[in-house]
């Protein structure tokens, strides 16, 4: 592992120098990797593996999913088939399905669980939460887990591109005394740019926190507030939207992901350097609390719990639909149809 300063703290990562493919091909030679579902995370990952060269099946069930592998490639019978079966021929399962899904399909996934197997994971939230979700292996199989800092679009995207999504990496438990090799390999695989490593809790813990707040729900909440205001002052949908997400998801943010928003600040008008700086700190009182809470909610399991409980209801599907209609049809969403066909590449 590489010692990398990550503003001040000295931590160990893992990048493709110290763990080049060729190794990563080699550790796994006699293993059959089966990717158990194919929604979020399973396409990616799965298609990466096959393109790099490994030995990888696919186990799902039959439906829309199953119809996309087959026209991904994934051939019926030879490397597509149903999950017991992919599970039964697999020395390594990579267990991707939704977390409501690991729940439902565990009783039957466990009986495949045969000593000296692997358990793969790309999110922690089974485990952590064992106590509520059931998923708790046997004690002679390895529980490992990579977790792209991204969705499986993103990862197969950059993959393409010759690029890497950043991911973690965690062993949770080491029946074989190779589940760390396994797990690095398998991280090489997919697509990793570089790993860095933790532990099952904390990437629950961390992720959580990160979609519920700077990732999806407060930069919703955010942007709503703001272009809220400026309707209700008197601007048009067109004018607050740019202000609002345009000008932040084409323009800025690609500037600040690639140079930091120091230097952003450093070289935007004096105007908005002002206010910004002035500005940040508002926001961050204002908003710390908020995200103590948060966290202290994910901390305990309560947020595991929601979700469970909301997964599990019967209309589960329909009463999402509705909010996601509502926030589709809402007029800053509505607005943003009309800005992305107005964009010069779109036309």
């Amino acid at each position: 592992m590489a010692k990398m300063n990550f503003g001040g703290v000295i931590e160990e990562v893992v990048t493709r120098d110290e763990f080049p493919l060729n190794k990563a091909l080699d550790t796994l030679k006699d293993e059959t990797i089966a990717v158990i579902g194919y929604g979020v995370q399973g396409p990616g990952q799965s298609l990466n593996l096959r393109d790099n060269g490994f030995n990888v099946i696919v186990g799902q069930r039959p439906g829309k999913t199953y119809d996309k592998a087959v026209a991904d490639g994934w051939v019926p019978g030879k490397t597509l088939f149903g999950i017991e079966e992919a599970a039964e021929k697999a020395s390594i399962i990579m267990c991707l399905l939704s977390d409501a899904a690991v729940m439902s399909v565990w009783p039957t996934l466990k009986n495949y669980l045969k000593p000296g197997k692997a358990l793969y994971f790309s999110h922690g939230f089974a485990i952590t939460w064992n106590d509520r979700t059931g998923c708790v292996p046997p004690t002679d199989v390895d529980v490992i887990m990579v977790a792209p800092k991204g969705s499986g679009t993103s990862l197969r995207r950059m993959f393409l591109e010759g690029r890497g999504l950043n991911s973690s990496f965690a062993v949770y438990q080491d029946a074989t005394g190779k589940a760390m090799q396994r797990t690095l390999a398998l991280g090489i695989g997919i697509g990793s740019g570089y790993m860095f490593e933790t532990t099952f809790q904390r990437e629950a813990t961390s992720d959580l926190t990160g979609e519920r707040g700077s990732l999806m729900g407060a930069i919703q909440g955010l942007l709503l507030a703001q272009y809220e205001v400026l309707r209700e002052n008197g601007h048009t949908p067109s004018e607050a939207f740019n202000e609002t997400v345009e000008e932040l998801t084409q323009s800025l943010m690609p500037l600040f992901a690639e140079k930091g928003m120091d230097w952003m600040y450093a070289n935007c008008s004096t105007t908005a350097q002002r206010g910004a700086l002035d500005w940040m700190t508002p926001f961050h009182d204002a908003i710390k609390p908020v995200v103590q809470k948060l966290y202290n909610s994910v901390k305990t399991g309560n947020e595991a719990q929601i979700s469970i409980d909301a997964n599990s209801k019967p209309d589960y599907r329909v009463g999402l639909e509705k909010e996601l209609a509502a926030l589709r049809e809402s007029e800053m969403w509505q607005t943003a149809v009309t800005v992305r066909k107005l964009r010069p590449e779109n036309n």
